[in-house]
Parts: C-alpha cells; sequence; structure tokens
C-alpha cells in the first residue's frame, strides 16, 4: 500500500472492490438510516432522524453507553458565557489548528454550538452551575482564552451526556443492535449507499454475520488510539470506520494529525492499553507542570503557559524528559486541598488512587499518550462524504474544524452540532425506502446522494477481493511500530523504519491466505466466504481489528511521511519548522482496488467539494 500522485489531483477514487473475509449475511433488516456508533454523534444523529419519522437502528460496537463520549473528562466547549462570542471562540479553535481549520466548519460549529449544547440540555444532560444560581459552570482548557467549558459531575461530562442520550433513545424506542462490529459498506449497482453489514457478537436478538439494509448510513464510530500502545481510548477504537471508508472508496484526510494528551497517568514504561486521562481542566483549574526538582517549565514558553494548545504543551514535556534523561513530568496540584479534588475532580482523584497516587498528597506523574484523531473520512458541512449516502460525523470524521491541532473540549461539541446537520441532510427529503437486495460496496458515483432505487440493487460489475486477515497477535506488533515510528516524534529515518514493518505485516498476511488477494466474479454473493488455506487466520472480531488496525496504521505513516514539515501535532524533528509556503494544505487518501494508496495534495488549505453536482 504505497502513496502515489501528487498535485491537486481528479476527484474520488472509482471503488476498490475490496472487502473483509467473512461468512455471507445469515440474517438481514431493513430501515431508513443505519447510525454506526453510539457516542454524542451517533446518538444525536439518531434521535434527529427518528423523531422525523425515519426508521433509524443504531448499531454500536459494545453496549450503547461504551463509546469514547462516557470517558470524557473535561467538558464540551461552547460561547455560553456573559462577554464571551462565537467569534473569540472561532480565533482560538483557528489558532489551536495551526493553518489548516477550514474556517467555514470552524464558524458553522461555534455559531451553532451554544443553541446545540441548550438543545442537549433540553434532552436531559444536566450540567454542572454555578453555586446558588442556575447558570452553568464554565472553566478553562488549553488553548482558550475564556472561561467556555461546560462540565457535568466534575469531571464525568461525557458519562453525563452518554447517560442523557442513552435514556433518550430508550425512551424513543429505537431499535438497537449491541455488540456489533461493523463490517463493509453495501451499495446498489450505481454505487450508491444500500446499508452495511456487520457481526454481532453472540448476545442479542441477531447473532453472527448479517445486514442491515438502508439508503443513509452514518459512520460514528469514534477514533483509532488503539493503533497506538498507549492511549486513552477504550479498547473498540481500533479504526472500523476509516478503515471501512478506505475500502468503499471514500476520501480520508488528515490522519496524519494524531493528538497526543500531554496529561495522561504514567503507569510505566511497558504500560499498553487504555490510560487514565488527566483532564486538562485540572490545568484550567490552577494545577502546574512540574519537573522531579518542582520547576515549571511551561512559563515562558507560551502566553497561556499550561494552558497553551495540547501540541505545544505535549512537546514541552517531551523536550524536558529527553533533556533530564526521564519518562514522565509532573502535575502538582496539591494546593486544590482535598474538598476541591474531592468535589471537582472525583473521578480523577479515584483513579490515581487506585494505582497509588495521591493527588491531594504528592504531584501526578504525567506524560503524552494517543488521545484524539484530528482528520479521518472527508465530509462537507453537511456530513456528507464522497461516496453518496455515507455519512460520517465526531471523531472518525473530518470536517476540517479541528486542522491540526484539535482544540479543547471542541470534540463534543462538533459531534454534536454535524449529527445535527446529519440529521437534516438525510430528513430533508421524503423518507426513502429501503434497499431489501443490497450488494457490496464498488465505490463512489460522483452526483449528489439520493435514495437508491430497489429494483437496481443487483450485483456490481467489477469483481470483488477478499481482503487477507491479520492474526489476531499482530494487533500488538501493529501498536508497537506505531508508536516507536510514528508516535509524538516522527522523523524521515523512524516513518520509513514504521512504514517498512507495516509492509511486512501486509505481505505476511497475504501470504498466510495463500493469495494475494482473491478475486470474485461479477453477482457473487454479498459476502466473501473464509480463506481455505489452514495458515490464514479465521475470520472474527480480533482477526477484523486488527486488519482495520494495520489499514489506517499504514495510511497514518504515509501521510506522515509525505508531510515534511512541523505542524500542530504532527512533529517531524528532521523538519522541526512550519511551512506554510508548502505544507498549508491537506492529503486527499484514497485505496485502490490493488490495495496501493493514492495521495493528492490540495492546492488550498480549504478542501474541495465532496459531491460533484
Amino acid at each position: 500500500m504505497t502513496a502515489t500522485g501528487t498535485g491537486t489531483g481528479p476527484g474520488p477514487a472509482a471503488g476498490t472492490g475490496i472487502r473483509l473475509t467473512a461468512p455471507a449475511p445469515g440474517w438481514s433488516i431493513a430501515a431508513d438510516v443505519v447510525v454506526v456508533g453510539s457516542g454524542v454523534a451517533g446518538l444525536t444523529a439518531a434521535l434527529r432522524c427518528a423523531a422525523a419519522g425515519r426508521r433509524t437502528v443504531v448499531v454500536t460496537k459494545a453496549r450503547l453507553d461504551d463509546g469514547s463520549t462516557r470517558w470524557a473528562q473535561g467538558g464540551i466547549a461552547a460561547a455560553l458565557g456573559d462577554g464571551d462570542t462565537p467569534e473569540q471562540h472561532l480565533a482560538d479553535t483557528l489558532v489551536a489548528g495551526a493553518g489548516l481549520c477550514d474556517e467555514a466548519a470552524v464558524r458553522t460549529l461555534v455559531t451553532e454550538g451554544p443553541d446545540a449544547v441548550h438543545r442537549l440540555i433540553g434532552t436531559g444532560a444536566r450540567f454542572d452551575t454555578d453555586p446558588g444560581s442556575d447558570e452553568i459552570a464554565l472553566t478553562r482548557e488549553g488553548g482558550h482564552h475564556r472561561r467556555r467549558i461546560a462540565h457535568a459531575g466534575g469531571d464525568a461530562t461525557g458519562a453525563e451526556i452518554s447517560r442523557a442520550l442513552v435514556e433518550a433513545v430508550r425512551a424513543a424506542g429505537l431499535r438497537t443492535i449491541e455488540n456489533a462490529l461493523v463490517l463493509d459498506l453495501l451499495t446498489d449497482a450505481d454505487g450508491r449507499t444500500a446499508g452495511v453489514t456487520l457481526h454481532v457478537m453472540g448476545e442479542g436478538q441477531h447473532d453472527g454475520v448479517g445486514a442491515v439494509h438502508a439508503p443513509a448510513v452514518v459512520l460514528a464510530t469514534g477514533g483509532m488510539g488503539q493503533v497506538f500502545s498507549a492511549t486513552t481510548n477504550p479498547a473498540v477504537s481500533t479504526g472500523d470506520g476509516v478503515a471501512l471508508a478506505l475500502r468503499a472508496g471514500a476520501e480520508v484526510s488528515d490522519l496524519e494529525f494524531v493528538q497526543f494528551h500531554p496529561t495522561v497517568l504514567y503507569l510505566g514504561p511497558g504500560a499498553e492499553g487504555q490510560q487514565p486521562l488527566i483532564s486538562e481542566a485540572v490545568r484550567g483549574e490552577g494545577a502546574h507542570l512540574v519537573d522531579a526538582d518542582g520547576t515549571r517549565f511551561m512559563a515562558g514558553q507560551h502566553e497561556l503557559a499550561e494552558l497553551a494548545p495540547r501540541d505545544i504543551v505535549a512537546k514541552a514535556i517531551m523536550r524536558r524528559s529527553h533533556e533530564q534523561g526521564v519518562e514522565h513530568m509532573y502535575l502538582d496540584g496539591r494546593h486544590f486541598g482535598a474538598q476541591m479534588w474531592e468535589s471537582r475532580f472525583p473521578t480523577i482523584l479515584a483513579a490515581c488512587r487506585s494505582h497509588g497516587i495521591d493527588p491531594v498528597t504528592e504531584p501526578i506523574p504525567v506524560a503524552p499518550a494517543a488521545h484524539y484523531a484530528s482528520g479521518g473520512v472527508r465530509t462537507d458541512l453537511r456530513g456528507r462524504t464522497t461516496v453518496p449516502g455515507l455519512y460520517a460525523c465526531g471523531e472518525v470524521a473530518c470536517t476540517g474544524v479541528h486542522g491540526a491541532n484539535r482544540l479543547a473540549s471542541n470534540s463534543l461539541l462538533e459531534g454534536l452540532v454535524f449529527a445535527e446537520r446529519i440529521a437534516a441532510d438525510i430528513t430533508g427529503t421524503p423518507s426513502p425506502e429501503a434497499a431489501p437486495n443490497s450488494t457490496p460496496a464498488d465505490g463512489p458515483d460522483p452526483t449528489p446522494a439520493t435514495a437508491p432505487d430497489p429494483a437496481r440493487a443487483t450485483a456490481p460489475s467489477a469483481p470483488r477481493t477478499a481482503l487477507p486477515l491479520l492474526a489476531p497477535d499482530t494487533r500488538t506488533a501493529v501498536q508497537r511500530i506505531m508508536t516507536a515510528g510514528a508516535g509524538v516524534l516522527r522523523s524521515a529515518e523512524s516513518l520509513a523504519r514504521a512504514a517498512a514493518e507495516l509492509d511486512r505485516l501486509h505481505r505476511e498476511a497475504t501470504a498466510a491466505a495463500g493469495r494475494p488477494g482473491r478475486a470474485e466474479p461479477a453477482g457473487a454473493t454479498a459476502t466473501l466466504t473464509a480463506p481455505t488455506d489452514p495458515k490464514a487466520p479465521e475470520p472474527g472480531v480480533e482477526a477484523w481489528e486488527a486488519t482495520n488496525l494495520l489499514c489506517v496504521a499504514r495510511v497514518l505513516v504515509a501521510a506522515a511521511q509525505r508531510r515534511e514539515e512541523t505542524r500542530g501535532c504532527h512533529w517531524r524533528e528532521d523538519h522541526p519548522d512550519r511551512d506554510d509556503a508548502s505544507w498549508r494544505r491537506h492529503f486527499r487518501i484514497t485505496l485502490d482496488a490493488d490495495r496501493a494508496l493514492t495521495l493528492h495534495t490540495t492546492a488550498t488549505a480549504d478542501f474541495p467539494p465532496t459531491v460533484t453536482p
């Protein structure tokens, strides 16, 4: 999967024909809309679509409340306070995005954000209020010049938002399929979205591989933090939505911009998997970053000191650690006192104490860890991707809001605002009929999305290829390769090494499958059967996840190799300066039928339209 192509490039790829190796669907249901994911983005989109009378199905990988939203501590950013304005919020977001934000997308976010938060409150979310009043209590986080972060339960904002939305979904009687891993997109004969295949993990009404047929699919699958060894993301964040979109022929952008949260509880050099987050709100309330000698090192490095944008703080921690030959710094909040820790940050206090650290009496050891993907599946302001009928919102999407580095607490707001916009786009036309006999994705149609004609839902003309699966234990190898070669600090040498090692894993998987990728003739069944080679991994959740992780890892590394500058959360040691003349632009990346990447560079920092009129 090597990157090719330069310049602005043509439109989206004509489709890959690539599918995960999986059994044929053994069951199916029909809907108007299928939403994949149950965080703030997915559930908001689902509720809005259902309220407009669309038959809506929610598919989620674990339980409804087990996504990334639940883990969000700090809060949701919006211009809600006296003296604050959307223009000020826009300015802070553009600065954090380091020249690559789409200003129209940011303006949409900050102007529609306050009302969207109030609608969320109307759904049942309860935010903390100032003592003795009904006014929402607001705090500051990195990169914000105003107190504009609304929070709940002190440091349990995501959990409260998730609770409110899950209760609303259940009260509305939406059909949900839990414990289900989405596999691939279905399209009709014209290349328009017609649903998804998925695998239910032995629980619920359905079991095994099945299909949900629908003319609109909303990807809200969250991030891909599990591509690194240490991350704040839950175990389900394996890049499934981005990998599905690539196989369907959609464009992805900005995957090189992975935000590493600067203050994650340091649990030792061998710590892997999901790590406890120490919210930026702790610094917002006055905690200081110090080294082992107790010296503050952010003062003088940025006007906001500890509240500088996350990329700046993460780099400062790494520099100081390297200077002193250590692996972490400290976050000192001892001056808060026990009462403030217990009332304002009860979740963080409990997490630290469970690992033998008491923030009331000692500094917290912290180090950066993978936290958020600023890039993803490219969308327009209505959440439309380059595949008609396929939408994306939340962390899986690249709306252009975050640019090269997400501003703290803009993620929940982005999911909320753009989910509402997606629902409005889907429901702005008469309810379409669900396609009953869909076939695997054969690429995007460059015309505006409309409802597929069920009569035309026949097999695509192009052959399809079963993607060789990785052995489940390859997941750890991918994570270690990415952490070593494409983590906080990157260079041409480290990225080349990572690319070579990832290519080796891909070749080994192909060899184990006994073929370079098996082509199925036109008219074949909708989902491919498992390979017969006894050395090949059996299709299953762990193999599918490992395969998805390898896919997104290779895209991330290819983009990071191409971007020869330091910008936002992309830090190249061999190109330490930002280069606007050469690199103030985006990459548009698609997957080809031969599993090579095509990478085109936009002419400016603006994205072209996702849909050709």
